[in-house]
């Protein structure tokens, strides 16, 4: 029963938090052709992880390992107490040599100042520059599937324009689990190279 509770203590929180406002990084759309966009990110702050295993098997884990840290896993420098960390959207996924590097944007009034430590050492802060990315929203479940069709369908469009692309694709998904699949947000996100 432990077990049930630790697993849906986190969901739990997150459908909570899904009914309000859910702070995403700030962007500036520089070219929209939906469902395409070129957007201009402001500088903001990451928890990362890396993970091995299937992508659905990557995002269950590191998915508890970030969340573990922002529900209170951490330390506050001069203070050692932990500290809760508000949630935001979205959950990033981004493909590696091997297995994956999952990241939760951090609240735009954290800094690597700021935030706490976290205490497990499979977890680093980073901070993440002003950059132009091109994107393309779709809805659904997030299959290995979805995700390649929707990056070929970036990269083509992307192509059409002349912009030169990073070889990196990253899988946003900015809802709850609880959320329909048909009224799900989802993301391919790929930098632009200067």
């Amino acid at each position: 029963m432990r077990w049930l509770i630790s697993i849906l203590s986190p969901l739990l929180f997150l459908f909570c938090e899904a009914a309000m406002a859910v702070e995403e990084p700030r962007y500036t759309v520089l070219v929209s052709d939906p469902p395409f966009e070129v957007r201009r990110y402001a500088a903001f702050t990451v928890a990362q992880t890396q993970i091995s295993g299937d992508f659905d098997a990557a995002s269950r884990s590191g998915f508890r390992r970030i969340a573990s840290y922002i529900f209170g896993d951490n330390m506050q420098a001069g203070l050692g107490a932990q500290r809760k960390i508000s949630m935001t959207a979205p959950v990033t996924l981004v493909p590696e040599t091997e297995g994956w590097r999952m990241h939760f944007v951090m609240p735009s009034a954290e800094s690597l100042q700021t935030l706490p430590q976290p205490l497990n050492p499979q977890i680093q802060l980073r901070p993440v520059p002003e950059h132009e990315t091109v994107a393309v929203r779709f809805s659904g479940i997030t299959t290995q599937a979805s995700i390649q069709e929707q990056t070929e369908r970036l990269r083509a469009w992307a192509q059409a324009r002349q912009l030169k692309l990073s070889p990196t694709a990253q899988i946003a998904r900015y809802d709850d689990p609880f959320t329909l699949p048909w009224n799900r947000r989802n993301e391919i996100l790929i930098d632009l190279l200067p």
